[in-house]
């Protein structure tokens, strides 16, 4: 045990994501171990775990066998050079991988995180229109909200201001377009339901970059960073028809939707159409290793392959990518949750947890709607009060993920029915105490939000439903 006052100096010499260190050394979040769904800190407080890390622990934590794997793979060999051998766990992965998807992939390339592996879609997806005849064919089309990764590439292709503007300017060739995101979707607002006439701004913006200058749409099939957002039943289907249609690429960014967390093996199955490239990454490896990959469809990988002279390899690598104790914790993750029926499970306590919060929100006028799908739920507040019920509920034991005027609950995906019913009554009182005053809602808050105007668009343009 550490005291916080010892705390503060020692957390002052690391950055944490996305984080005022000089605010979080004042109430450090410094966790010790896990068991389960749930955490514990240095200073003895429990908490539930009810992001999984960040939507990566889908397994839960201290699962043995998962441990047992890396040390036994660490002893034998711990690091092979990715630039001229590969090794037995990523073989086997990438076979395993291979045979729980459709036959139309049949590559599989390694990485250690989500930002590298969308900014290897991006490159494989330009390379590969380089290679076939189109060198023009480079723009990405991507959608305002999304947040792709925090390496070049996948930040330009990303559109979350906040995160985004300090770094600018990015490299060119990055377009956005409307998300399919309601409320506060400019493309039907004014509607009383979806038009989906987001897809003919996407048309629009192909066919106005011209198609022979568009090598790829890059899209999360649900938009976590823009408020749990999940599409119309029909969007990603027609996408995927008018990709087909003007001869662009089609990115799926699952870094977060993969591996079971949206009540499928992959999101792809949700939303009824499949990519030419899928980024997968977080739940792969259930958060005991770094891992991510991407999955290329053999029309796409072919333009790869050749005799060395003519120099079509994929120039892009990472001096991690493949590790073979990743790989082999990777393997032993995918595995277990399929073995341990995770997926059923996600489904069934997610719909569970989603119909309890439902109840809450018919009660709680505060609460303008509840989304998601899976083990992927999000709570939208008719005023930006996500930091403050964050941090309320943070103090009775849960944690969650904060947004402005939402809050994200993802707990790993061996979550029971009975904690789930601890994380919506938690909820329950957490939002009470903002809305009645027990809970204070820092000023910043608002102030970032008026000018980054990164809402999920409740407050603004929502009458509250439950649905």
């Amino acid at each position: 045990m550490i005291d916080v006052q010892q705390a503060a100096p020692d957390t002052a010499r690391v950055m944490i994501d996305f984080t005022q260190m000089k605010s979080f050394g004042q109430d450090p979040l410094i966790l010790e171990r896990g068991d389960g769904i749930r955490v514990t800190d240095v200073f003895g407080k429990t908490y539930i775990d009810g992001l999984s890390g960040v939507f990566t622990v889908n397994l839960g934590h201290g699962v043995p066998e998962l441990v047992e794997v890396a040390a036994a793979q660490a002893r034998q060999i711990a690091f092979t050079a990715p630039t001229m051998a590969t090794n037995l766990p990523a073989l086997r992965l990438a076979d395993l991988l291979i045979g729980i998807t459709p036959a139309q992939y049949t590559t599989v390339k390694f990485f250690t995180g989500g930002s590298e592996a969308n900014e290897a879609a991006i490159k494989l997806a330009r390379q590969y229109w380089m290679q076939t005849g189109h060198p023009r064919k480079y723009k990405i089309i991507s959608r305002y909200r999304s947040y792709h990764g925090g390496t070049g590439h996948a930040m330009a292709a990303s559109a979350q201001t906040t995160w985004k503007w300090k770094f600018e300017p990015f490299a060119p060739g990055f377009i956005h377009v409307t998300p399919p995101a309601r409320p506060g979707c400019a493309a039907c607002r004014r509607a009383e339901g979806c038009t989906l006439a987001c897809l003919d701004l996407m048309e629009q913006a192909i066919v106005e970059e011209h198609p022979e200058t568009v090598a790829a749409v890059i899209a999360e099939p649900v938009m976590l960073s823009a408020g749990v957002h999940v599409p119309h039943p029909d969007y990603f289907p027609r996408l995927r028809e008018l990709c087909d249609r003007h001869d662009v690429l089609l990115i799926y960014d699952e870094i977060i939707t993969g591996f079971g967390r949206t009540g499928r093996l992959f999101g792809a199955e949700r939303v009824g159409a499949w990519p030419d490239i899928l980024s997968c990454g977080k739940g792969i490896s259930g958060g005991y290793a770094p891992l991510s990959a991407i999955f290329i469809a053999d029309r796409i990988g072919e333009a790869f392959w050749g005799e060395p002279d003519a120099g079509v390899q994929f120039w892009a690598g990472h001096t991690f990518g493949g590790n073979p104790v990743a790989c082999a914790v990777g393997e032993a993750a995918v595995r277990y949750l399929l073995d341990h029926d995770l997926i059923a499970n996600a489904e069934r306590v997610g719909n569970y947890l989603a119909a309890h919060l439902t109840e809450i929100a018919a009660e709680q006028p505060a609460i303008a709607e509840v989304r998601g799908v899976g083990m992927l739920r999000g709570v939208a507040f008719t005023e930006p009060i996500g930091q403050a019920v964050y941090d309320a509920a943070r103090r009775m034991g849960l944690l969650t993920r904060p947004g402005a005027d939402w809050i994200g609950v993802a707990p790993p995906l061996c979550t029971t029915k009975n904690e789930a019913d601890e994380i919506a009554a938690i909820l329950e009182e957490a939002i009470a105490d903002v809305v009645e005053g027990r809970e204070e809602v820092p000023d910043s808050i608002a102030a970032e939000t008026t000018r980054s105007g990164q809402t999920s668009g409740n407050h603004a343009t929502q009458e509250r439903s439950v649905s």
